[in-house]
């Protein structure tokens, strides 16, 4: 006889020892390549200045490396499926190293830039192949929990990271920023190869789709270098914008005809399963991710230079003021995975989303002397939105999906957000210059010339660049509410999705 009533809901299944163990591996591994970001962010400035260069150029150390990151990641599913994820976790923290070392030997901001990119493409298999460790292990029924871990570097970047950078830049050389990571990425490749267990499920004989590779990369990197420009070139964002688009649009007919069988015989199989976009819970969950991690990715460009260029805080000073952020989230996240898994990711979300927008709304205000704790305590609010989104959501587009779907679920997530970030670093960027250069006519928008800033009126009018340009990052994660609305209710005693890919969402 059941021991349970009819009708009572079944307790949540327990996260064993294993399962702890794979997801401190994967965490060891991943928090360097989104700490990565958050460091260089509050070096911006830093950056600009000593290389004579625009907000709109040096941007770019970051969005290259989001970029790198982003055409990386469509060869996730086929590096697993044929080499093994364990494998492919050492080799991409392997690669990643050597891409920190070269930074840190950069000599020029072109050459920065091309070694942030060779950084990018070994941390680009990173946090994909980690997720898909993950999630296979822990089905759904652990999803929500599970992906807190996975949110765990996303947490903890807004706090560890601006700190450390700004303390590295304020007493170190701006070179250190890179070098950390080696010891760092070291530990974590012995510690992989020691604890993950060996590969089973490779696929020996699968085949790259060269074609598909070659149309979704370019077009990605196409598509984020014409948004980049918009404002100042705009021929630049109509001709390389829409040949990305048109790129992207090819991979996704060209993957549609071979999911339906009508690709030729003998070749191989979609580089990604785009008719996962079928799936409303994933579709929507991953389009309401991507426009909040662009919000999100434009705030944390846009802040640390406010406070170093108009208030002339160090970096240390400026990288502390963004660790609101993560301790928002420190304090949401783990209630985050637990009312996903007990009840449902879209009220978690949306309850989010609100606290995130209520937060945003407050620095559109800002003044040079806006009170230092009113600045605290909107971003921490902007945290506490940030601890309950991102898990939830992660968590909602891994519901309805069989065991075989994951990797390629995983891999076009990945794409979805690390895009999201570099447009949302890019963009905003953009918009602030643009805003900048429209308040103070014949600036080139060099940062070095507002550092030592002190006319009143002139101040003003930077402050109001900076508010201006966050309105844009309010109104993109207002957008987010409504993809969000869109994400199907899932109750816990539902049954989990078996291991056969649904015929409408896969071909055989």
């Amino acid at each position: 006889m059941s021991s349970t009533k009819q009708g009572t809901k079944p307790a949540a299944a327990p996260i064993d020892p294993k399962l702890r163990q794979l997801a401190f591996v994967v965490l060891s591994g991943a928090i360097m390549t989104i700490l990565d970001t958050t460091i260089v962010v509050v070096a911006i400035n830093t950056l600009g200045t000593e290389f004579h260069t625009s907000l709109s150029t040096i941007q770019w150390v970051l969005t290259a490396y989001m970029l790198a990151l982003s055409m990386t990641i469509p060869i996730t599913r086929w590096t697993v499926d044929r080499y093994g994820a364990k494998k492919m976790w050492i080799v991409s923290l392997v690669l990643f190293t050597i891409g920190s070392i070269l930074c840190g030997l950069a000599w020029s901001v072109a050459t920065l830039i091309i070694f942030r990119i060779v950084q990018g493409i070994g941390g680009g298999l990173i946090m994909p192949v980690g997720q898909t460790m993950l999630a296979r292990a822990a089905g759904p029924e652990r999803m929500g929990r599970v992906m807190v871990v996975i949110a765990v570097p996303a947490m903890l970047a807004p706090v560890l990271g601006p700190a450390l950078g700004g303390l590295i830049v304020g007493n170190l050389d701006w070179r250190w920023m890179f070098y950390i990571n080696v010891p760092i990425c070291l530990f974590a490749v012995i510690f992989a190869a020691m604890a993950l267990p060996a590969d089973t499920e490779r696929k020996p004989s699968a085949k790259l789709d060269l074609l598909g590779l070659l149309l979704l990369s370019p077009g990605l990197a196409a598509l984020v270098y014409g948004l980049s420009e918009a404002g100042r070139h705009n021929e630049r964002l109509v001709l390389s914008g829409g040949l990305g688009l048109a790129l992207i649009i090819a991979f996704a007919l060209r993957s549609r005809a071979q999911e339906r069988g009508e690709a030729t015989p003998g070749k191989p199989g979609p580089l990604l399963e785009t008719a996962l976009f079928r799936l409303r819970s994933f579709s929507a969950s991953t389009t309401a991710l991507f426009l909040y991690v662009a919000a999100v990715s434009g705030i944390t460009i846009i802040l640390p230079l406010y406070y170093q260029v108009v208030r002339g805080d160090s970096p240390l000073v400026a990288g502390a003021m963004i660790g609101p952020l993560g301790l928002g989230a420190v304090f949401t996240m783990p209630i985050a995975g637990k009312l996903t898994d007990k009840k449902d990711a879209r009220g978690v979300a949306l309850t989010g989303l609100i606290i995130i927008m209520l937060g945003t709304a407050y620095y559109t205000t800002i003044q040079p002397d806006t009170n230092t704790w009113l600045l605290v305590a909107a971003l921490f609010a902007v945290g506490l939105g940030h601890g309950l989104v991102f898990p939830s959501l992660q968590a909602a587009a891994y519901k309805e999906l069989s065991k075989p779907q994951v990797p390629s679920a995983t891999t076009l997530a990945n794409i979805a957000t690390r895009v999201a970030t570099s447009v949302g670093t890019a963009v905003l960027a953009v918009i602030l210059q643009i805003y900048i250069v429209d308040a103070f006519p014949g600036s080139s928008g060099s940062l070095a010339e507002f550092n030592r800033l002190n006319d009143p009126q002139q101040l003003g009018l930077l402050t109001n660049a900076f508010g201006n340009s966050l309105w844009w990052a309010f109104g993109v994660a207002a957008l987010a509410v409504i993809p969000t609305l869109m994400v199907p209710r899932h109750r816990p005693e539902e049954s989990a999705p078996s291991d056969r890919s649904p015929a409408s969402t896969t071909a055989s």
